[in-house]
């Protein structure tokens, strides 16, 4: 009975921030991992970033110096600051949790870049 839940997606302007937030809800232990994804139009869903309990960060090139995952393990949540917005980013984000045994996916919360 593991949930994941995004949230903060919406309309922003090209060159625009804005701030995505995961949180789990249920049993899941050890939280090894928590990350994003995303899926842009007419395409397949891809890594964006990644931070383990350890505080280790991951990113996908065409979003480094750009975004930046931050975690807080004792609320289980995941944050996702997006800054200098392209309309490439465009899609849905979709949130990750997990260990070494288990992954869990949220339903995604729509990000939309556009002037």
């Amino acid at each position: 009975q593991v949930q994941v839940q995004e949230y903060g997606g919406g309309l922003v302007q090209p060159g625009g921030s804005l701030r995505l937030s995961c949180q789990t809800f249920g049993n899941l232990s050890p939280l090894y991992f928590m990350g994003w994804a995303r899926q842009a139009p007419g395409g397949q869903r891809d890594f964006v970033a990644r931070i383990t309990s350890l505080g280790r960060t991951n990113y996908t090139d065409s979003v480094k110096g750009r975004f930046t995952i931050s975690r807080d393990g004792a609320e289980n949540v995941v944050y996702l600051y997006m800054n200098n917005l392209k309309p490439e980013d465009t899609g849905v984000y979709y949130c990750n949790a997990g260990n070494e045994r288990l992954s869990y996916w949220g339903k995604g919360t729509l990000v939309t870049v556009s002037s």
